[in-house]
């Protein structure tokens, strides 16, 4: 008779198993080729000769790939085994039968292999599904098997490594835990920092082994960001609004307050300073982590603290972990942000830093004189009702300075109405203008306008650089059916020469026009008219505004259709002539309001030009846009260097921490030579080496947008699902995800900018288009100037023009970033060769807004680009030498020099040919003259030339066109001498007076 043995005993036993049973895993030094074999194998020993071997891999796998190939390699050989057959393959193990052709000794089982298709920088991942390799007659054998031990489980590398946190619980191991804590609805697992938590979907092995234990421990030091986690696992209900409360940790008389405790996935401060409070779900059979952040004091005193951290929520009893914190001697200096690895820069995710709006260089603080707003080159004028009663600007129209002459942008006061069903105006009357906000950096004020039926609450600012925020609050006082809700902009003519937007790429504004909203493939939603030295760039939104995505993923979150202005698509927008005005009518169609009810028509409007031109910056200021050698650089010319990720110094992508000594001593080398170093670095996709990037994914979809997930391997692999793929850089296997839009990681860039400044060198940045706000773009602007650093920023687009992106142009999408530019680079797939010349003023050249830039695209046209004071940025191709262009401006002296452009009326240097245009470098009694023509064939031209206006004697002058590579041969003209132009080309030209 068989006696039974006592539960204990038989616990006991299993545990011991469990432990006996638990593999080593090994990271590799990239010792095989991933993208055909696969990230992870299994190293096994087969201990004699036989025609079958058998291993059980107990490989305890996160990924659902079980139909996965199996591809077994003979490790003395470096062959692989063609016989080879699985059996009761699952996620938590399989059997392995193959034939070890070498006899004893040691084979690889490879068990995710894929191939990798499509875009090289945008990769699609196919793993290989089981295909039958093995012989019928070795199959017949496979019953006889010697048996086969796993060494260990190995990694193709330390990034790619499962352990020990995606090392998944067997079914079993999470039934008999859940049955030894019966009593609880819930699980907590405290876990260090060391090991964020990964997965959502199963346990960690290591969580089963150590059990649901009750407290967390670990060492600290003064003045420390520490992090530590609690992972919560609902076994029997779905749990709701999930909450944690800190208790003071106690030593004695000494106390570590419950104050210094937060929770990240609860509480924060968001990307706008104010206060964040999220509600955080967690569904049965899930995994949660909430991350615990406590800012250390620099002054406690050494000991052990005690203390309770309280989860619960809704419906569910409340669970203590006890918390034990042994503080040491070792004050941090910098809260121990220089070990991020750590998880200690979590709490710049929480960051106010550079938030308060202090007015920016080469900005002034704003001034008031009753209704009168002045600004930098500005004016802007409020009605009694609150809207723009007047808008004026003093650039000059060369965008040299600013004048005393203004030139009005609106023509009249900006009009809101309200039709009512009738077709009669609601009579509001204005009453209660109030200014709220006196700063030299904001000025903001509300007013209210009724009528017996309806009520207008106006509240508004406007900052220091020219941007105005508007919300409109319309209330409906009783029932009531409407025609219509519009608003008026009635523009100056002569500020309205050039349009982009609503569907219309840049150049010459149309006589009349006609839009309609279309967010789901349309990113649009305003547009910029204006001319260069006056102009309004106006977007339309409501209290529901979400920046959408860019830059190819825009139909993966496209706008929000604004209840008010949009109104299920009946709004729209119509452009027209009316005499000496271009009236913008921006409607909302018929609709009906119940008493009580409320919408809301936003509007946002940037007054441009945002300040004068600095051309001399431009001309001193020489990009090289590659990383090399400082020494080598200087030699060519060039004053700044822009580091690209994927280089030595900066490896992966918007994540420039991990190599910053190795950055730090190339900028102070380059320093050293003369050199400013510009990196990149922005917000639209995030590196996967980041150290954050799972306590980030468990913020939900604040960091990181929701998506059908694919991409590379390595995203499938760790990340899973719910996500977008982005950048990949294939010699890296860099593998990026995109971010979701505004959040707390706009704090964490901005904390990041600042210490790269301060700590690092850097001289500025170079932004690959954004996904931030211009909120962050200042806070930016702020950290990267301060203690009289430069603070560098251009930025690169891609044309947006398109399906992918929504239509939309990159100069208005941007237009909120231009006062905070130092220069542009607009960029890929802009046709330089095709587009004309308004194409050229308004969506590349910058000059409308106060910025200049530089080509890209196939070295762009350098005859054209000199026109707007552009040359390609080298060495981005084969030819793109921008050196004998500027051994031009050095030979002339452009430094100093006034440009005129062929747009302004008094250009002193002119031809008789409408599509060959001049523009005048002006200096002392000298001019270098940029002609380029748009005719559509080979032409010729003469030059009209106001001798007065450049003080040259006529009879003294000289017409020259010096040598320059790749441009033109060296020749003469004289004056009134036809000049020949070959089709997409130009000339440079020095006019002077012989000695």
């Amino acid at each position: 008779m068989k006696t039974a043995l006592p539960l204990s005993l038989i616990c006991l036993l299993l545990c011991t198993v469990i432990h006996a049973q638990e593999l080593k895993y090994v990271v590799g030094q990239n010792q095989w080729t991933g993208d055909s074999l696969g990230n992870h194998r299994a190293v096994v020993q087969v201990s004699q000769a036989s025609e079958v071997a058998k291993v059980t891999i107990d490989w305890r796998r996160r990924d659902k790939h079980t139909d996965s190939e199996i591809i077994v390699v003979d490790a003395q050989a470096n062959k692989r085994i063609l016989n080879v057959k699985t059996e009761n393959i699952s996620r938590e193990s399989g059997d392995v039968f193959f034939e070890p052709l070498s006899g004893a000794g040691q084979y690889y089982i490879y068990y995710l292999p894929y191939k990798v298709s499509g875009r090289a920088n945008y990769p699609t991942t196919t793993y290989l599904t089981k295909t039958e390799t093995a012989s019928p007659a070795w199959k017949n054998l496979s019953a006889k098997p010697v048996p086969a031990k796993v060494l260990y489980m190995e990694s193709i590398n330390e990034l790619n490594s499962f352990y020990p946190m995606e090392v998944i619980a067997k079914a079993p191991e999470v039934k008999r835990l859940v049955a030894d804590n019966a009593s609880k609805n819930y699980l907590v697992f405290p876990e260090d920092r060391m090991h964020p938590i990964k997965m959502t979907d199963d346990l960690p092995q290591r969580w089963v082994s150590n059990g649901a234990i009750s407290g967390f421990k670990s060492e600290v030091s003064p003045g420390e960001n520490f992090s530590f986690q609690l992972g919560i696992y609902p076994v029997k209900t779905d749990l709701k609004n999930i909450r944690i409360r800190f208790t003071d940790l106690k030593n004695g008389k000494n106390t570590l307050p419950a104050s210094a405790f937060s929770c990240l996935n609860t509480d924060g401060t968001g990307w706008d300073g104010k206060k964040l409070t999220n509600k955080v779900n967690v569904a049965k059979g899930k995994v949660q982590a909430l991350w615990c952040l406590t800012d250390i004091p620099g002054n406690i005193p050494a000991g052990t603290y005690t203390g309770t951290i309280f989860v619960t929520a809704d419906g569910a009893a409340e669970t203590p972990v006890a918390l034990t914190f042994t503080v040491n001697a070792n004050k941090l200096a910098d809260k121990g942000i220089s070990e991020p690895q750590k998880q200690t820069r979590l709490a710049w995710l929480n960051s106010t830093l550079a938030q308060e709006n202090q007015v920016i260089s080469p900005y002034i603080p704003l001034q008031r004189e009753g209704n009168s707003i002045a600004l930098l080159g500005r004016k802007f004028n409020v009605s009694p009702n609150g809207l723009p009663e007047n808008i004026q600007t003093y650039f000059t129209p060369e965008m040299t300075g600013v004048s005393k002459t203004a030139k009005n942008i609106i023509q009249s006061p900006v009009k809101f109405q309200v039709v009512n069903a009738s077709g009669t105006p609601e009579k509001l009357v204005a009453k209660g203008l109030k200014y709220t906000t006196q700063t030299p950096g904001t000025i903001g004020w509300t007013a209210t306008s009724s009528s017996p039926n309806v009520s207008m609450d106006v509240k508004a600012h406007i900052e220091f650089d020219g941007f105005v925020a508007y919300e409109i609050k319309v209330t409906a006082l009783k029932d009531i059916g409407l025609a219509d809700i519009f608003m008026d902009i009635p523009m100056n003519k002569d500020a309205a020469r050039y349009m982009m937007g609503l569907n219309l790429k840049g150049g010459k504004r149309p006589a009349a026009f006609d839009w309609k909203w279309e967010v789901a493939t349309k990113n649009q939603d305003g547009a910029w008219i204006g001319d260069v030295n006056a102009g309004l760039n106006f977007s339309l939104r409501d209290e529901q505004y979400v920046r959408p995505l860019n830059t190819n993923f825009y139909l993966q979150k496209p706008l929000l259709l604004p209840a008010s202005w949009g109104n299920a698509n009946k709004g729209g927008i119509k452009i027209s002539e009316e005499g000496d005005q271009v009236l913008i009518k921006n409607y909302s169609g018929d609709r009906k309001m119940k008493k009580g009810e409320s919408l809301y028509y936003n509007f946002t409007l940037l007054i441009t030009p945002f300040h004068a031109l600095d051309t001399d910056f431009q001309w001193k200021t020489r990009f090289f846009h590659k990383y090399d050698n400082p020494d080598s650089i200087k030699t060519k010319g060039a004053t700044v260097v822009n580091i690209h990720h994927a280089t030595p110094i900066n490896p992966f992508v918007n994540y420039p921490f991990i190599e910053h000594k190795a950055m730090k001593e190339y900028i102070d080398k380059a320093h050293q030579d003369g050199l400013q170093v510009k990196i990149y670095n922005t917000i639209r996709e995030l590196s996967n080496s980041a150290y954050e990037l799972f306590p980030l994914r468990s913020l939900g979809h604040e960091i990181f947008s929701p998506g059908k997930g694919n991409g590379y391997a390595w995203l499938q692999e760790h990340v899973g699902e719910d996500y977008i793929a982005a950048w990949y850089v294939p010699g890296l296997k860099d593998a990026a995800l995109v971010n979701s839009g505004m959040s707390r990681w706009h704090n964490y860039y901005v904390e990041g900018m600042n210490w790269l400044t301060q700590k690092v060198g850097i001289d500025g940045i170079y932004l690959d288009d954004v996904a931030f706000d211009r909120t962050t773009m200042k806070r930016v602007k702020r950290v990267l100037t301060k203690d009289n650093h430069p603070g560098i920023i251009d930025l690169h687009s891609a044309n947006q023009y398109n399906k992918n992106d929504g239509f939309n142009n990159s100069a208005n999408l941007y237009m909120e970033h231009f006062p905070y530019l130092n220069r542009l680079w607009f960029g890929e797939y802009f046709d330089y060769e095709k587009n004309s010349p308004d194409f050229f003023m308004t969506e590349v050249s910058g000059i409308p807004f106060g910025l200049m830039g530089e080509m890209l695209q196939d070295g762009g046209n350098p005859w054209r680009g000199m026109v707007y004071g552009m040359t390609n940025r080298m060495p981005w191709g084969e030819g793109d030498d921008a050196r004998p262009i500027w051994k031009v401006w050095d030979t002339f002296g452009i430094q100093g020099s006034k440009m005129i452009g062929y747009w302004v009326e008094n250009n002193p240097v002119k031809t008789d040919a409408a599509t060959v245009l001049a523009t005048s470098y002006v200096k002392g009694k000298s001019a270098l003259v940029s002609i380029a023509s748009w005719a559509e064939g080979d032409t010729d031209f003469h030059l009209k030339i106001d001798w007065k206006a450049l003080g040259i004697d006529p009879a003294k002058a000289s017409i020259e066109a010096p040598e320059v590579k790749n441009f033109q041969n060296k020749t003469s003209f004289s004056d009134g001498q036809s000049i020949p132009v070959a089709k997409g080309k130009g000339w440079l030209l020095i006019i002077s007076e012989k000695p």
